[in-house]
């Protein structure tokens, strides 16, 4: 059981806060000493902190722990213990707060609690972000899919059969072994066998990384699973409005009116009056908006149509007198004129 001393001034504050009966520490063993400390921590946190980050701790290091715990220092509080004594003081504790009990089912394997007040996202990519490799070992179960990159692997070609063992196609290429193309050596959920450990340990591939899980969330009396983290406000909403219209579906198939299927029902109803009132040949006040509307609609096509036509005839009336005006030399350069002329009175003056 892993934690942080308790100073008897916290464990004097830790009584008064939860109401428990004061226990004379000095006549307790050393271990019930810790699991008596222990004990008013935990109840202390579950009065302080609203949310609750179940984490597993499954190949998880120590230096790997206390570099979690450094940095969240100021953000959320990590605590481990025996799921024993958790149970224990979560059931104590669900007498005051009952939704506390929805925690029990997920107190298994190597877990632990986060509590905060702050940002759950926040606080999950920090304890996700502190990850690092690792070798495969056996009897382990694969977290992911593990490929072998082709390419030469450094081994002398006496080691053939250890591949050839694995089904792993290879050539000799300048006095090595060479694979051919990837393989997919182990599956996601595969146990990893002796001969999986051997042959990546040969290629130095550590095909693993171990890190610290968010498995589920307990937020205002609710559990449920870390992933629904990552969806953002557009994805709930999207969701959202997919169900609202499954209810409205619903309700007009079977008839039954409801917040959801009112709007699209009533607009059914309009039209139906509509068609009707059309061919009885009734108007009243919105059959004759809708009429006016359609028609207005119809009309700005061709109006529009009637304009561009227009544009394009003045467009080429212009077009047309410009290429006569110059046809015709009245749009001629007048510099070359004038320049003529005055050589015409130069020659003149001399003779």
């Amino acid at each position: 059981m892993s934690e942080e001393e308790v100073s008897g001034s916290e464990v004097e504050e830790v009584v008064q806060v939860n109401d428990v009966d004061e226990v004379d520490v000095s006549t307790l063993s050393a271990k019930r000493k810790k699991k008596h400390f222990y004990r008013l921590r935990l109840l202390k946190y579950f009065d302080e902190y609203k949310s609750i980050l179940v984490v597993g701790i499954d190949n998880v290091g120590s230096k790997q722990m206390q570099n979690v715990r450094i940095a969240l220092r100021g953000k959320a509080i990590m605590l481990m213990g025996k799921n024993t004594l958790m149970r224990k003081v979560i059931r104590e504790k669900s007498k005051q707060n009952p939704n506390l009990a929805s925690l029990l089912p997920h107190i298994k394997g190597n877990m632990g609690f986060v509590f905060t007040n702050g940002s759950l996202n926040e606080v999950r990519k920090i304890i996700l972000q502190h990850k690092v490799p690792a070798a495969a070992k056996s009897g382990a179960i694969a977290p992911v899919d593990v490929m072998v990159p082709p390419g030469p692997t450094g081994m002398d070609p006496g080691q053939t059969s250890f591949f050839q063992a694995l089904n792993i196609a290879t050539k000799i290429q300048r006095g090595a072994i060479e694979i051919i193309e990837e393989v997919h050596l182990i599956k996601i959920g595969e146990k990893v066998t002796t001969s999986h450990v051997a042959l990546l340990g040969k290629l130095n591939i550590k095909p693993f990384t171990y890190g610290i899980t968010v498995d589920q969330v307990y937020e205002n009396g609710s559990v449920y699973a870390a992933a629904i983290l990552d969806l953002s406000e557009d994805d709930l909403l999207t969701k959202f409005m997919g169900a609202v219209g499954r209810i409205a579906a619903l309700g007009m198939a079977i008839g039954y009116p409801s917040t959801a299927s009112v709007p699209f029902q009533m607009r059914d109803a309009f039209k139906k009056i509509c068609a009707i009132g059309v061919e009885a040949g009734f108007e009243f006040g919105m059959l004759k908006k809708l009429k006016s509307g359609a028609a207005a609609a119809k009309a700005a096509p061709a109006a529009a149509k009637k304009e561009e036509k227009e544009e394009e005839e003045e467009e080429e009336e212009e077009s047309s007198e410009g290429m006569a005006f110059d046809m015709f030399g009245d749009g001629g350069d007048d510099e070359e004129e004038e320049e003529y002329e005055e050589g015409e009175e130069e020659e003149e003056e001399e003779e």
